[in-house]
């Protein structure tokens, strides 16, 4: 014989049911359907008052609010709010105190509040953000174990021209390796000041930017067709946290000299804007005494050339024996044991490693960056958080 189904509403109508037959009495009623008495008085009562539909659940929110807002104030506020859309909960307090200052207006929250019950706010898309590093900045102890580089904003010359000087420095020895003024920050000329530092210093370990372009993007890994290039040349792409150029520090303290130099005022053209920058370069490295690397020292007295040259053929990638390498296809995706899984477009044609985890987890690398886990149950790369 099946389970007879039941449920909440039933057992309330059905214990109204027995009481109104009157065999009970409410103890042994209370006892049957195994709730307390109180709670059995409780149905019987709200049965009184308004008969079976009493017998629902009511709400429980309070039947009034001391804490309110005013119906008055909350017209104020959406006077304001029609009358000047563009105005936030901020502005709006601020009209009111400036209205009527000896008024306890609410707070820029409960205006918020206000508004948004009215529909009177726009529910913000979420800003795509660069993904974050997992690894920690690295400390530099000798030359070319991290080498920074940014771009100095941007800056309008005396012909209307506008200058991005690109900066490429040495964390350790202070050395300022390039200094070159933009027409923008583009990708290929940013490339070819790269390769020409390296040319001549050799391959650092790392360099650290923030998390602009050309240096990132919102891609997995934050990965661009510079910060490729870097990994398959065995330099590791740093990236700062966003809006923390103290992480950067030494970096953007070269930026102050470096615009007082040469910025105040900009150069009438790019080429006399240039000639000023490797002006400033030579003093900066070979005459200017830097105090933290000791007395009288300047970057050229403690930078050495880096023993890893820049190759004449980009190798390609190399993985650990134990892992699985897949060719990123047309489209950015890879296949793992027969499924498609999605990783970038900036990646097609280049190889990646799938390390193993558990639970059929892997994760996922470009060279020596982490990427992120490949969960093949979802069939995705969970990015890092």
């Amino acid at each position: 014989m099946p389970w007879k189904e039941t449920c909440t509403m039933n057992e309330r109508k059905e214990f109204i049911k027995a009481w109104l037959s009157q065999r009970f009495s409410v103890t042994e009623l209370c006892e049957r359907f195994h709730i307390s008495r109180k709670t059995g008085h409780k149905w019987i009562n709200r049965f009184k008052a308004s008969g079976m539909p009493g017998l629902s659940n009511q709400s429980r929110a309070r039947h009034s609010q001391s804490h309110k807002t005013e119906d008055d104030v909350e017209a104020k506020i959406l006077e304001l709010k029609y009358r000047y859309p563009s105005w936030g909960p901020v502005t709006i307090r601020s009209a009111l105190y400036r209205e009527a200052p000896q008024h306890d207006w609410p707070a820029s929250s409960t205006i918020g509040e206000v508004l948004k019950r009215h529909g009177l706010v726009k529910t913000r898309r979420p800003r795509k953000k660069t993904p974050p590093h997992s690894q920690p900045l690295a400390h530099a102890t000798q030359p070319n174990e991290v080498w920074s580089a940014d771009y100095k904003g941007q800056v309008k010359l005396g012909n209307g021209q506008w200058c991005y000087p690109l900066t490429i420095t040495d964390n350790c020895s202070r050395l300022l390796i390039r200094c070159k003024g933009l027409a923008g920050p583009h990708l290929t000329p940013s490339l070819k000041v790269y390769e020409q530092a390296f040319r001549e210093y050799g391959l650092p370990k790392r360099i650290r930017t923030d998390n602009g372009w050309p240096f990132a993007m919102t891609t997995l890994g934050g990965l661009t067709p510079l910060s490729i290039w870097l990994l398959k040349l065995g330099i590791y792409p740093e990236r700062i946290a966003p809006g923390c150029p103290q992480q950067n520090g030494r970096h953007e303290r070269m930026h102050r000299t470096l615009k007082a130099a040469t910025l105040k005022p900009p150069k009438g053209n790019l080429s006399a804007q240039q000639r000023a920058f490797n002006r400033f370069v030579r003093e900066y490295n070979e005459e200017r005494p830097h105090q933290s690397l000791g007395l009288g020292q300047c970057p050229v007295d403690v930078h050495r050339t880096s023993l890893r040259p820049l190759p004449t053929d980009l190798p390609e990638m190399v993985y650990k024996d134990d892992f699985e390498v897949r060719k990123v296809k047309c489209g950015g995706y890879i296949k793992l044991h027969g499924q498609p899984i999605y990783t970038t477009r900036q990646l097609v044609g280049e190889y990646v490693g799938l390390e193993p985890l558990q639970h059929d987890r892997w994760q996922l690398y470009f060279g020596m960056l982490k990427l992120g886990m490949v969960d093949e149950r979802i069939g995705r790369v969970i990015r890092p958080t």
